[in-house]
C-alpha cells in the first residue's frame, strides 16, 4: 500500500422519503433519508467510498465538516494510515481546533464516521475482500490496533479484548461457513413506520411475513391509545409466538416511559427502544429496572454519540440490547470497540439500520460480531428497512428474514453514478422536477 490519498470530497445526497411517510416516528415525522457521501481518492488503483447519514435539512453542515478534515486526510500514505489505524483515528477526532465541536460528538462526529467508513472500504477494497472477511481474518493482535482505548481501560484493557478475540478463535470456520449458507437474522421495521394506515400495516405485515421475517417492529409514542390499536393491529397478523419490538424515538420523560409501556405490556413487547433521552444513562437504566418483571427490555444506541457512553450504559446495566449505529459513532474502529465491551458486559449486539446505507454496513459488523467475537445468535437480530437499496452497487440481499452475506470486497457503501446525479441536493434532477412540480422548495 505504496499509494497516497490525492482527493478527498463530499456530496449533499438526500431522497424525498417524507413523501410516503417512510421512517416517520414520534419524534421525526417527516424524514428525508440523506447522507453526507464521502469518496476518498489515491494514486493508486481504488478509492473507498463512504457516508454520514442524515433526514434531510443540516446534511449540507456535516458536508462542511468532511471539507475541514480535507487537510488530514489528503497526502498520507495508505500504509502510514492502516499500520497505526488506531493512532489516524485519534489524529482524525483530536485536532486542537476542530475537537472544540464535540468532542466526539455531534456534526463533526457524523462527518469522522463518513470519512473512516471510507477508509475502511478502500482497505476491504484493497485486500479483495468484504469488510466482514477483512475483520475476521485479522490476527487479534492486529484488529485490536485499530481501536483507541483511551477513555476505555477501567472498562476494558487491550489485554482483556484481545483474550476475548483469541477465545472465539474456535469454531471460526464452522460459524462462517454457517454465516455463507443461512445468512444472519433480521428484523422487519418497515410494517410499522407511524406514519403509516392501519392498512397499510396490516398489508406490510402479511407480505414480510411470506417473506420469511420472524420478528417485526412498531413505531410508538406519541398517542396511548394509538400505539395501542397499533400494536393489536399487528399482533393480529403476526400472533404472540413472534417477536415484537417498539421504538419511541427518544419521546418520553422517565416516568413516563414506565408508564406507557405497562400499560402496552399485555401485548408481550420484547424490547422498548429508545425509551427517553438518548443521553440519560441513569434514565436508561431506571426504565430498565422497573420494566424488567414485566419481560420488557431496553434497547438503545442509534443515537449515542461515542464509545464513553456506550461504556456506561455498560457498567449502568442501562440496556439489555446494544444497538451499534455505523455512521452515528466514529467508523469500524470506534465500533469493534463498543462491540467489544458488548462482549465483556455479554450484552447481545442488535444494530441500528435503515436510512441510507445503514443496512449495507451494519451487516458486515453483525456479521464479523458473530464469527469472530460473539459466536452466539441467541436473542441477536439486525434492524432492516427495505428503502433505497437500488440506489447502491452492492445492495443487501435478505432472503427468508435474513441477511445474505455479502461478496463484493468492500463496506458495500458505494452508490450508483446515475443515483447521486440524481439526487445531489439541491442540483440533481429529481430534486429540481420535485421543485418545479411544488413538492418541495429549495431551501
Amino acid at each position: 500500500m505504496e499509494c497516497k490519498v490525492t482527493d478527498l470530497s463530499v456530496r449533499d445526497i438526500r431522497f424525498p422519503t417524507s413523501l410516503e411517510a417512510h421512517g416517520s416516528d414520534s419524534m421525526h415525522a417527516d424524514p428525508d433519508y440523506s447522507c453526507a457521501y464521502v469518496v476518498i481518492q489515491t494514486d493508486g488503483e481504488f478509492c473507498g467510498h463512504g457516508l454520514g447519514f442524515t433526514l434531510g435539512k443540516g446534511t449540507e453542515i456535516v458536508c462542511c465538516a468532511v471539507r475541514t478534515m480535507t487537510k488530514l486526510v489528503v497526502g498520507k500514505r495508505l500504509d502510514d494510515i492502516y499500520k497505526d489505524f488506531a493512532g489516524f483515528w485519534r489524529t482524525l477526532t483530536s485536532d486542537s481546533q476542530l475537537r472544540w465541536l464535540g468532542p466526539e460528538k455531534g456534526v463533526i462526529h457524523l462527518a469522522t464516521a463518513a470519512v473512516v467508513n471510507a477508509l475502511w472500504d478502500l482497505w476491504a477494497k484493497i485486500e479483495g475482500k468484504p469488510l466482514w472477511k477483512l475483520l475476521v481474518d485479522m490476527e487479534p493482535e492486529k484488529l485490536i490496533s485499530t481501536i483507541d482505548f483511551r477513555y476505555l481501560s477501567d472498562a476494558l484493557t487491550k489485554t482483556e479484548a484481545v483474550e476475548i478475540l483469541k477465545k472465539a478463535q474456535a469454531g471460526k470456520k464452522e460459524r462462517e461457513a454457517e454465516m455463507l449458507a443461512n445468512g444472519y437474522p433480521a428484523y422487519t421495521t418497515s410494517v410499522g413506520w407511524l406514519g403509516y394506515s392501519d392498512e397499510k400495516i396490516r398489508k406490510l405485515c402479511k407480505e414480510a411475513l411470506a417473506d420469511g421475517f420472524t420478528r417485526f417492529k412498531v413505531k410508538i409514542g406519541a398517542d396511548i391509545q394509538d400505539d395501542i390499536r397499533r400494536c393489536k393491529v399487528v399482533r393480529e397478523e403476526i400472533g404472540y409466538d413472534k417477536p415484537m419490538m417498539t421504538d419511541a424515538n427518544e419521546r418520553w420523560d422517565v416516568q413516563e416511559a414506565i408508564d406507557w409501556m405497562i400499560q402496552l405490556a399485555p401485548f408481550k413487547p420484547h424490547w422498548i427502544e429508545e425509551p427517553t433521552s438518548p443521553d440519560d444513562i441513569l434514565g436508561h437504566a431506571e426504565i430498565s429496572k422497573a420494566l424488567k418483571p414485566y419481560g420488557i427490555g431496553v434497547a438503545t444506541g442509534e443515537a449515542c454519540q461515542n464509545r464513553v457512553m456506550f461504556k456506561q450504559f455498560f457498567q449502568a446495566n442501562a440496556l439489555q440490547y446494544c444497538q451499534i449505529d455505523s455512521c452515528r459513532l466514529g467508523g469500524v474502529n470506534e465500533i469493534l470497540s463498543v462491540i467489544l465491551m458488548a462482549a465483556k458486559f455479554k450484552v447481545p449486539v442488535c444494530p441500528h439500520a435503515g436510512g441510507v446505507g445503514l443496512c449495507e454496513f451494519v451487516q458486515h459488523l453483525c456479521i464479523f460480531d458473530y464469527i469472530a467475537m460473539s459466536g452466539s445468535l441467541e436473542d441477536r437480530v439486525t434492524e432492516y428497512v427495505d428503502h433505497l437499496h437500488e440506489h447502491f452497487k452492492d445492495p443487501v440481499v435478505v432472503k427468508n428474514g435474513c441477511y445474505q452475506v455479502p461478496k463484493m470486497p468492500g463496506y458495500s457503501g458505494e452508490m450508483k453514478e446515475e443515483s447521486l446525479a440524481d439526487y445531489e441536493y439541491p442540483t440533481g434532477g429529481e430534486w429540481q422536477k420535485l421543485f418545479n412540480e411544488g413538492k418541495f422548495k429549495p431551501e
